[in-house]
């Protein structure tokens, strides 16, 4: 299998990197700067810049690309879309790093986790922009794209303890009623997802077990 990882160089990135490598796939680090991936293979190019002959080649392209401020939210639409008409239409899947704050309380599915009292306000921005893109995305219907959300305590540092629950669109607990899992869990349930491929045009979730 032939996997691309968009932003490799970041957090989330290097660690779904290193989890493909470890799994014995062919592995590209799309990355703007040096690589600082275990990855052989580097494509060196600002995400807006890809173009299909890129990515033409991956079994699976992985969207690890996040950004952090009020000025630059916007670009999870932007890039992502950008992503999308590249892939319409094709057989190439698009996995995407996606955020918790979308995750819905209710069986209903009406009320996300971000329009809770008690989400804090801190993080509001970056949810509403992820959130945003996310409902973009749900209308691409040419485009073989599977969101995994992290749980909504998603550790840069925390443990691999090489185990998770899968989940779907409601925000879920453990049996430790925590709502928590490590960037390097998370790693393994992409690769997971890569690999297998089951959940074709749908938001996942996944947590510590």
């Amino acid at each position: 299998m032939k996997i691309g990882i968009i932003a490799a160089n970041g957090k989330a990135g290097k660690l779904i990197t290193a989890e493909a490598v470890k799994r014995g796939l062919d592995v590209t680090a799309i990355v703007r700067g040096e690589n600082k991936t275990e990855a052989n293979k580097v494509i060196k190019k600002d995400i807006f810049d890809l173009t299909y002959d890129d990515l033409k080649d991956f079994d699976v392209i992985v969207d690890a690309f996040g950004t952090w401020s009020n000025e630059t939210f916007p670009i999870h639409s932007t890039s992502l879309k950008h992503l999308a008409d590249l892939l319409s239409g094709k057989e190439n899947r698009l996995l995407v790093v996606g955020g918790a704050g979308s995750l819905y309380v209710d069986k209903e599915h009406k009320t996300r986790l971000m329009d809770s009292p008690d989400f804090p306000d801190a993080f509001m921005p970056l949810a509403t922009a992820m959130g945003k893109s996310l409902d973009e995305l749900r209308k691409r219907h040419d485009v073989k794209w599977t969101y995994i959300s992290p749980a909504a305590d998603f550790q840069a540092d925390g443990k691999r303890t090489g185990e998770y629950l899968l989940a779907g669109e409601e925000y879920t607990t453990n049996a430790n009623n925590e709502s928590v899992i490590s960037y390097a869990d998370y790693a393994i349930a992409m690769i997971d997802e890569a690999v297998k491929g089951n959940h074709i045009q749908e938001r996942i979730s996944v947590l510590k077990k």
